[in-house]
């Protein structure tokens, strides 16, 4: 048993079973939820360790929920799954910037989806040290994963958080596209290079005018984190 609890969010009923049955059988707890109010209510009295989010919903859709999620401070942490028939790249980088964490196309086999599920509980557990780093007034607390801007406290999700944890942890140096995936998520081959272009622009988002000239695009190369402009 893992001890995870996995939310399912599907308005179709023998989706969410399927799900069920697959999660369950590969030791995870499962609460299901059939549309986006009850999703959100139990997202926060239970606080999943991840949530498998359907796009497709009638009312509010996966899109729009996993956005509500990533403002509300209890849930803006929670590790999101994408699950949607729409393969193309554009809804791909759509749903990543909402604030899923990866996102699976229909159809897709149980094994591929706790391949994918336990890759991103893996990417997303923290570094797991006391770790407290300081530049320039940008502040990241490793025990806590917190991130401050001059006093000022950041909204920051989890992949973005690991990216700069990796980023004031190597400074000054550039990376590639496939190095940044090794590094921070853990060499998943499900995860493609353009994704951490996603990431790269929600982090200087999240930073702001005082410390997004940090994150810098080094041209043919990638990125690097860097005090000198």
């Amino acid at each position: 048993m893992t001890g995870k609890t996995v939310l399912i969010v599907d308005d179709e009923a023998p989706i969410r079973e399927m799900l069920a049955v697959a999660l369950e059988m590969a030791g995870y707890n499962c609460l299901e939820a059939s549309n986006a109010q009850t999703a959100h209510a139990l997202a926060v009295d239970h606080q999943p360790d991840i949530i498998l989010l359907d796009w497709m919903m009638p009312d509010v859709s996966g899109l729009e929920l996993a956005r509500r999620l990533r403002r509300d401070p209890v849930t803006a942490e929670t590790p999101i799954i994408m699950l949607t028939a729409r393969g193309e790249e554009d809804n791909k980088i759509q749903g990543l910037e909402s604030g899923a964490d990866d996102y699976i196309t229909k159809p897709f086999s149980p094994r591929e989806l706790v391949a994918r599920l336990k890759a991103v509980l893996r990417r997303t557990a923290g570094a797991g040290d006391n770790e407290i780093i300081e530049v320039e007034g940008l502040r990241l607390d490793s025990s806590s994963q917190r991130v401050s801007s001059n006093d000022t406290l950041l909204e920051i999700g989890p992949t973005e958080f690991r990216l700069l944890h990796f980023f004031m942890t190597h400074p000054e140096r550039a990376y590639t596209r496939s190095q940044l995936l090794d590094q921070v998520w853990g060499g998943n081959v499900y995860v493609e290079e353009r994704t951490v272009d996603v990431h790269i622009r929600r982090l200087r988002l999240t930073l702001g005018e005082k410390h997004r000239h940090l994150v810098q695009t080094v041209r043919g190369t990638g990125y690097r984190f860097s005090t000198q402009v």
